[in-house]
């Protein structure tokens, strides 16, 4: 049996809530977690629609029913199955929409990249592929890949603000994965800021006003 690939045309979307111009402070992506999707996860970040920000929320490029053949539909960023050209793939559709995003940012405008749960590691490739110019790097109920560049990855991420947020009581991160997350920060040379809050693996208002809102 032979294997081949082809480049064919694809689109795919995304959701902004406030404005995009010149005058925008804040420019930030947010990266959804396995099984949701953009127009919904979007909704968590109103409170940073203030007339100073502008989110971004693109959505994982494979979607399916989350049970059984019909209902509710999530999305996802990557598989196991093919999961390099799923990598490849996602990447050059942010990279597409950033460059899509670029000439309305003015030189003041801050660029932070959110990654929420899978979406952490979708974000940290993406903002250490070389291509993707940002000022902040937030990795919320998530982690590094273990499979990054690290020669590459630190080499960018140490001239970043870095920040880990999570709930203490999120099922997800259990103290082997925390303790994962502290040797991959090591191995790239990082120390990053840590903030949590009395949660689970859930985004939190409150929070998301601390990272943002002075």
């Amino acid at each position: 049996m032979e294997h081949g690939s082809l480049n064919f045309g694809f689109k795919a979307r995304y959701f902004q809530l406030g404005t995009l111009d010149t005058t925008t402070k804040n420019l930030i992506f947010v990266l959804h977690g396995h099984g949701q999707l953009a127009p919904f996860f979007i909704r968590k970040f109103s409170a940073l629609d203030n007339g100073k920000n502008c989110i971004i929320a693109p959505e994982g490029l494979s979607r399916y029913y989350l049970q059984g053949f019909s209902g509710k539909v999530g999305a996802t960023w990557m598989t196991k199955e093919d999961r390099l050209t799923d990598i490849e793939n996602y990447l050059s559709y942010l990279n597409a929409l950033q460059e899509q995003l670029k000439p309305k940012l003015s030189e003041n405008t801050t660029i932070t990249v959110l990654g929420f749960s899978q979406g952490a590691a979708t974000a940290s490739r993406w903002v250490t592929s070389g291509g993707m110019p940002f000022d902040r790097l937030v990795l919320w109920a998530g982690i590094f890949p273990p499979d990054m560049d690290f020669p590459q990855a630190s080499e960018i991420l140490r001239q970043k603000d870095i920040t880990y947020v999570y709930g203490t009581e999120d099922p997800f991160l259990s103290p082997s994965k925390l303790q994962e997350m502290q040797t991959l920060s090591s191995k790239l040379g990082l120390s990053p800021k840590t903030i949590t809050f009395k949660g689970v693996h859930e985004i939190k208002e409150d929070t998301l006003l601390r990272l943002f809102v002075p």
